[in-house]
């Protein structure tokens, strides 16, 4: 992220069109500027796998076993609904304005300077405190093939590799996900595929079960207590996870400042999300209800992934490994991702002033080292399972209870930022249909969000409500970030800084526009598609074989520009 002044410098060095064929940008002061290094096949893979983690793979077994497999399915399918206008807010102003800190900075600007303090904070705590998730999370995959590791062993190799992908420059931790990502792709796929083909009878028992298990034991699974109210509990519990799981718009948000070409890149991007949501995570939800009981008692007594655990019900030997194998490269990738956003947003609180002016400071590959530093001493937490090895499944949730109501702040956040955007353009006279991505049906979207996501804090530790089940310490993990997160809010407004809410005549529209335009002017190459890409990349990988050069000669030759 950079300020005015250092926006301006940004702009005036991509007017000397000196990064016309990468498509990144420099200044003459690299200290506190990120670059731009991350290509369309890169953003696009990760808009499609890059925060798929552990709650799809591990902790959907959870949800599963509270509501069964109709509350599963129904409660990805209405947070999905949720999400689809919140995305389609965050599409419209970030294509417009991809500055780096994204809807944190926007927070700041164009709604109250103390709503993007605790936006800042909240979302670099939430990013934070899920990288030792995905490392405890990795652990207990681990465990599956051999419960001697130690624990503190992944949490070695992570920290390793992490810093290697986030400190060397930004197109190698790009390059890195993009593979990830594919390979949570294939995991994915092979799961659809397996569940198709088990269910119409194409496994050892030879057993075409379809979709039995939605009749026995049942589609709904009473949670808490029995009958019609069980299971509704047992719906918002699984709502309550699909919180947790379904993500990703604020993750493409924190990826604008160091796309090649944010404006046509980030578009992209975006729309993608609506697919991820429709065939990856209500996909994952229908397979693992036709896959297993929701009254199975391994499930419900071990932390290993459902999915593994049918196969091995099945009595099916070889894919379990590559279920786990794939699953870890998911893990692992999840938690890179976590660790490249809460650099980011660390690096985003520093240059507006809301951390220590040092954690600003970038090296020549526009990697900001300090804020990276600091985001490593996360991962440490993974090793409090030291103390007790035997609770790594219990730490997993505990984590994600703890983490889940942080993600619901950031949509929050998303969606307010995007009613008063809306009516300062509106205000200022400024024609929506001239951005560059325009959203369908605002402004009641924003409402939407912002309504939905009061409405599901509040939901979220609806158990405390039962009587008989108020728990001091559910009570802390469900309501603790909320109520931190008013108080910052309040205390910052009020006391720090004593800040007035943005008008509609004040918010600064234009901002950084000038220097993004001027950027993207600069560039003199057309933009890539993902097909050109991918076949660019198979092509370096292939013609080392001879006997497919031609191919490939005829290829550049029929297509000259890229083609397809």
């Amino acid at each position: 992220m950079a300020s005015d002044h250092e926006s301006r410098s940004g702009a005036e060095s991509a007017t000397e069109k000196n990064s016309a064929t990468t498509g990144t940008i420099t200044s003459n002061n690299g200290e506190n500027h990120l670059k731009r290094h991350l290509g369309n096949r890169q953003i696009q893979l990760m808009a499609m796998g890059a925060s798929i983690g552990t709650s799809l793979f591990v902790g959907i077994g959870t949800g599963l076993t509270a509501g069964g497999p109709g509350s599963l399915l129904l409660a990805f399918a209405v947070y999905s609904c949720i999400l689809a206008p919140i995305n389609n807010c965050a599409a419209e102003m970030i294509v417009y304005m991809p500055v780096p800190g994204s809807f944190m900075r926007m927070a700041g600007k164009w709604v109250d300077p103390a709503l993007g303090f605790m936006a800042g904070w909240n979302f670099f705590l939430y990013e934070s405190i899920l990288i030792p998730f995905e490392v405890s999370a990795l652990s207990a995959v681990l465990t599956t093939w051999n419960e001697n590791i130690p624990v503190w062993a992944p949490c070695l190799v992570c920290m390793v590799a992490w810093g290697f992908l986030n400190l060397v420059a930004v197109e190698h931790f790009g390059n890195a996900e993009f593979v990830l990502s594919g390979f949570k792709i294939l995991l994915i796929l092979v799961v659809f595929v397996f569940t198709f083909v088990v269910m119409v009878g194409g496994n050892p028992k030879h057993d075409a079960f379809g979709f039995r298990y939605w009749d026995d034991p049942g589609a709904f699974a009473p949670h808490i207590t029995e009958g019609t109210l069980g299971q509704f509990y047992g719906f918002i519990h699984c709502l309550r996870l699909a919180s947790l799981t379904i993500v990703g718009s604020e993750y493409i948000s924190i990826l604008a400042p160091e796309a090649e070409r944010p404006r046509t890149y980030l578009k992209t991007a975006f729309k993608t999300i609506y697919w991820r949501f429709l065939l990856l995570f209500m996909g994952c939800a229908l397979s693992i209800g036709i896959l297993i009981p929701w009254n199975d008692a391994i499930m419900n007594s071990s932390a290993a992934s459902p999915f593994v655990l049918a196969m091995n019900n099945l009595k099916i030997d070889v894919l379990p490994h590559l279920i786990n194998a794939l699953m870890a490269a998911a893990i692992f990738s999840a938690g890179n991702g976590y660790v490249f956003c809460s650099s980011r947003s660390l690096h985003c609180l520093a240059l507006e002033g809301h951390a220590p002016k040092f954690l600003s400071k970038c090296n020549k590959q526009g990697i900001p080292y300090y804020a990276f530093g600091v985001t490593m001493l996360f991962p440490m937490l993974s090793l409090l399972q030291v103390v007790k090895s035997q609770n790594a499944g219990k730490l997993v949730v505990m984590l994600g209870d703890v983490t889940a109501t942080a993600q619901l702040i950031n949509y929050f956040v998303m969606s307010t930022t995007y009613i008063c955007f809306y009516r300062a353009m509106k205000r200022q006279g400024i024609d929506r249909s001239t951005l560059p991505y325009v959203g369908w049906m605002q402004p009641f979207c924003g409402y939407v969000g912002a309504v939905s996501m009061v409405l599901i804090a509040i939901m979220y530790g609806y158990t405390l409500f039962i009587p008989g089940q108020f728990r001091v310490m559910d009570f802390f993990i469900c309501y603790t970030v909320p109520i931190l997160g008013v108080l910052i809010f309040t205390a910052y407004k009020f006391k720090i800084k004593r800040t007035h809410m943005v008008s509609a005549d004040e918010a600064d529209l234009v901002w950084e526009k000038p220097a993004i335009d001027a950027y993207e002017d600069s560039l003199v190459t057309p933009p890539s598609r993902l097909a050109d890409e991918l076949m660019a990349l198979v092509g370096r990988r292939m013609r080392r074989n001879s006997s497919v050069e031609h191919i490939f000669v005829w290829y550049d030759r029929k297509y000259p520009q890229g083609g397809w």
